[in-house]
């Protein structure tokens, strides 16, 4: 069994009302859940502008003790106000304890999907599903896209567009030309699908198109995104 994150009391400073929150767990590739470890003494903060650097801390696995980068804990309070959760320690680093983890699993668990509400759940959904895919070194990508969200691994491009319209081919095309300059290969996350035009250019250049629904699963769109959801990264 996976222990339940503490919930711990937050303030808004905005409209001072007080909030239980407990941070969600993310599943780490070997399987175990990781989670950050919240400052009880800690105040939370709006959110005023959105920075990757602060957005993201970085997390140790206490079952295997792989680092990656995880979204900040944030709560949405009904006042309208977006509040950063204070994180235990340093800022950009906390732990699960391995008491709370599972011993690493031997094949792939399924995927755990996060909600998508706003833009940056989209960006976390398949920054998420790639994590679990085996990539690593997750970041948002060094050149922004015409459209929607950069974000890089190890060996990777992948393009977010959490827009309402469907990804077209000239979107397709930049994201090819940007990992071609970057000898790596690419994939496309949309929430609102692809042009008949971009899906045939995407399979003759050799990307993965995803489609995002709102549970924060991302469904294959070709062939190429078939392959790569059953056989992770190489």
């Amino acid at each position: 069994m996976w222990a339940m994150s503490e919930s711990v009391s937050v303030r808004c400073p905005a409209c001072r009302r007080e909030h239980l929150y407990a941070p969600p767990s993310y599943p780490c590739t070997c399987g175990a859940p990781v989670a950050p470890r919240l400052d009880r003494h800690g105040t939370a903060t709006a959110v005023t502008h959105r920075a990757w650097a602060e957005d993201w801390v970085t997390l140790r696995c206490g079952a295997c003790g792989r680092r990656d980068q995880w979204p900040r804990p944030e709560l949405g309070c009904p006042c309208g106000t977006v509040l950063r959760i204070a994180v235990a320690g340093q800022t950009a680093t906390a732990e699960v304890s391995a008491e709370a983890a599972p011993a690493p699993a031997k094949r792939r668990l399924p995927f755990q999907p996060v909600t998508i509400r706003t833009a940056r759940d989209a960006v976390t959904a398949a920054a998420v599903y790639l994590r679990w895919l085996g990539y690593r070194d997750i970041r948002r990508a060094d050149q922004r896209p015409p459209s929607g969200i950069g974000i890089a691994a190890r060996g990777l491009l992948a393009q977010v567009d959490p827009t309402v319209h469907p990804a077209s081919l000239r979107d397709v095309e930049c994201l090819w030309l940007t990992a071609m300059t970057e000898s790596a290969a690419c994939a496309y996350f949309s929430l609102a699908g692809y042009a008949t035009d971009a899906r045939t250019r995407a399979d003759a250049l050799g990307i993965p198109l995803f489609v995002l629904d709102l549970t924060g699963t991302p469904q294959p769109a070709n062939g190429l995104a078939d392959e790569l959801d059953a056989t992770g990264a190489r």
